[in-house]
């Protein structure tokens, strides 16, 4: 039995973390033959965030093995997620954990780029290890 968890993502920039309006925003889950499923493209408001994503997750009964990963027993979806707005390094975010009936806020810190530079020149790439819970 599958339920759902909600993502929310926010994009700001600078430790003032003031947010970017019109960033684009990208959620996507693995697929198969290792390929990504699209869930959501979407660009931020005014306050810097776009509307919640529903991603489906394993049930709580199906959780067996804390620090195991999806499909193997895990208690929680992955989900990459990508935010870019011109002037910024694109920001990539890989297994992102999202939790059945739990809403998972994303905060993403977009770095002004130097001055000739597109954000497919330079982008940050970071990581989620699993918690072992």
């Amino acid at each position: 039995m599958q339920a759902t968890g909600t993502l929310s993502v926010r994009v700001y920039t600078s430790q003032a973390q003031i947010p970017l309006e019109g960033a684009t925003v990208v959620v996507a889950v693995p697929g198969e033959g290792g390929k990504r499923k699209l869930l959501s493209l979407q660009y931020t408001n005014s306050s810097g965030k776009i509307r919640p994503v529903e991603i489906d997750a394993p049930a709580l009964g199906e959780s067996t093995s804390p620090g195991g990963l999806p499909g193997d027993g895990a208690p929680f979806a992955l989900c990459d997620v990508w935010a870019e707005q011109q002037g910024y390094a694109m920001l990539q975010m890989e297994n992102v954990q999202v939790f059945p009936g739990v809403e998972t806020m994303q905060d993403m810190e977009l770095v002004p780029l130097p001055l000739g530079l597109c954000s497919l020149q330079q982008r940050d790439e970071r990581n989620i290890t699993a918690q072992d819970l």
